[in-house]
């Protein structure tokens, strides 16, 4: 039995409002994806990695993590969620219908090597899989068309979904071509397992696996690698929750 990962990284990153695709832009020296890359890579039971680009993608060939023979790519899609049946199509001829897929947004550059590995331990033995998440800690509320608060939720029932998110690729694949097929462009894998009627594993992971979304996240993401590399009295103090080696 075989894992294989998938990358999502057709998107423009429209929010971050930059000219170039937030996976591309620089955190402490690397680009964001090469930082994401690098993580899923240092994970050594993954067996290959598959990045799905934007058709008109010219950035990629000027990575530094070209030429590892466990990364190759293929062609993303208008949405994430077809971006990632393209991956799977892309693995047709090498994945088993059992093997774990592990799907991973390129903008999450911070994710630990020893949560993938927590994932991974989890959901060995689960029917279906399951993905990294954090329990909520703020106060939600619910609001309504106008902006008022209708209701509070009870944070005790709400985790905050992260990735990866790890599922069998047949299971994946029939879930997500189904979603699609319905018209429901699922914003992560987990929610197309549970429109087919599965109940994902949630597993949780450090809270500083954030993902790149607007400009004030790039400069957190390099507070995070910073301290998440470094360890020492000085970057203990920084204001980013864990400060030891990331696994």
């Amino acid at each position: 039995m075989a894992i294989w990962a998938i990358v999502p990284a057709a998107g423009i990153g429209a929010r971050m409002m930059a000219t170039t695709p937030k996976q591309y832009l620089q955190v402490n020296g690397k680009s964001v994806i090469d930082h994401t890359l690098s993580r899923l890579l240092s994970a050594t039971q993954i067996d290959g990695i598959v990045v799905a680009l934007h058709p008109h993608d010219e950035l990629w060939h000027s990575l530094g993590i070209l030429g590892n023979t466990r990364v190759t790519t293929c062609t993303g899609g208008a949405d994430r969620c077809q971006s990632v049946l393209n991956a799977l199509y892309s693995l047709q001829d090498r994945a088993g219908e059992d093997d774990w897929v592990l799907v991973h947004d390129a903008v999450r550059p911070c994710v630990r090597t020893s949560d993938i590995e927590h994932l991974l331990r989890q959901i060995e033995h689960h029917s279906v899989g399951g993905l990294l998440a954090i329990p909520v800690s703020s106060t939600l509320k619910k609001a309504g068309a106008d902006g008022s608060v209708t209701a509070t939720l009870d944070r005790r029932d709400v985790w905050q979904a992260a990735t990866p998110q790890a599922f069998r690729y047949a299971a994946l694949l029939k879930a997500l071509s189904a979603a699609i097929a319905s018209g429901s462009l699922v914003t992560d894998e987990a929610s197309a397992l549970e429109l087919a009627g599965h109940a994902p594993l949630l597993v949780q992971c450090s809270a500083d696996n954030i993902k790149i979304t607007y400009p004030e996240d790039l400069a957190l993401a390099g507070l995070i690698l910073h301290a998440q590399q470094c360890g020492s009295e000085t970057c203990s103090r920084l204001p980013i929750g864990h400060t030891q080696e990331p696994q």
